[in-house]
């Protein structure tokens, strides 16, 4: 229980670290609007896109009754499904971004502070981990075990804790070091007790700044994967927006709204994600310098999973 509140006090500071600068702060109010949208979607949006019944005519234009037109395949309001959609892309996101650093954190203390059997075989999954072909393997996972949200998170999931887990093992490597974890165990204190009170805290922040840019880069990949016709076709998506609307030939037939609303939906998300994570850079490393941080950012999340998403969709189009 006093790891807990350890953890959730260091959090706290570290996101009022976060909003004491530009960027950050620039990050957490885009993030927090966009959580809003997500929650009052129904409020929000004039229509609901799930009811068939609220359905115009296919291919409208934008007027005062439809902000951004509809659908060129379904005749559903696009404002309303970019507002819906907020839902699905930020919680895909924010969920399989948790999940990883959860996964790959723990996994990662426990390689670089135990050890022996333990190291080695975490990071011998890891080398397989990263050999595999990830998007043949997420095609044939779907067409399986269906192609749900939850799904998709547990595939994301499995593929993404990797890079965390190797990353925090080499900086546990130096701290289980030390003077106040020795002085710890010198004290008698169990492994797993200095691992959660001692090790874990002290990672904190870096798993911080990694899930800000995991969730950026998971936005990206899901989008990439509706935009496949891989993702949940009962739910209404960025994603799956972009790919209605380039299978229905919206650009053909000069319906340009149709597209550029669910991009500039994944925009401003990545964009808000981006921001925070430059922001905890810059607290973690206060000598970082913008151009070469991102430049670290893109590197960081142009990993091979995302890049064989986006070269697919390139593939597809």
């Amino acid at each position: 229980m006093k790891a807990v509140k350890r953890i959730a006090g260091s959090t706290a500071a570290f996101i009022k670290k976060i909003w004491m600068q530009k960027q950050g702060r620039i990050g957490l109010i885009l993030l927090t609007l966009l959580a809003l949208v997500a929650v009052f979607a129904p409020l929000i949006a004039p229509y609901d896109p799930y009811d068939v019944a609220q359905r115009a005519d296919k291919g409208l234009a934008p007027s005062l009754e439809h902000p951004l037109g509809t659908s060129i395949t379904t005749g559903q309001d696009v404002f309303s499904m970019l507002i819906y959609g907020t839902r699905v892309s930020l919680l895909v996101g924010l969920i399989t971004g948790i999940s990883i650093a959860l996964l790959g954190s723990v996994l990662g203390v426990a390689a670089g502070y135990l050890g022996g059997i333990t190291d080695m075989l975490l990071m011998r999954i890891v080398d397989v981990m990263i050999v595999i072909p990830t998007l043949p393997l997420t095609i044939l996972i779907t067409n399986v075990f269906g192609k749900s949200y939850v799904v998709i998170v547990l595939v994301f999931v499995l593929f993404g804790w990797t890079g965390l887990a190797r990353t925090v093992r080499s900086l546990v490597l130096r701290l289980k070091n030390a003077d106040y974890v020795k002085s710890a165990e010198l004290a008698g204190a169990g492994r797993w007790y200095i691992m959660k009170t001692h090790i874990l805290p002290s990672v904190s922040h870096l798993v911080i700044m990694s899930t800000a840019l995991s969730c950026a880069g998971i936005m990206i990949a899901e989008a990439g994967l509706s935009f496949l016709g891989l993702g949940n076709p009962t739910a209404i998506s960025w994603g799956k927006m972009l790919a209605e609307a380039q299978s229905g030939g919206s650009m053909l037939f000069g319906q340009w709204w149709t597209i550029i609303a669910p991009g500039i939906g994944i925009f401003i998300s990545v964009f808000a994600f981006m921001r925070i994570g430059l922001a905890i850079e810059g607290i973690l490393n206060p000598g970082m310098k913008g151009k070469n941080g991102m430049n670290k950012l893109i590197k960081h999340m142009g990993n091979r999973y995302l890049d064989e998403v986006l070269s697919s969709m390139e593939d597809a189009e």
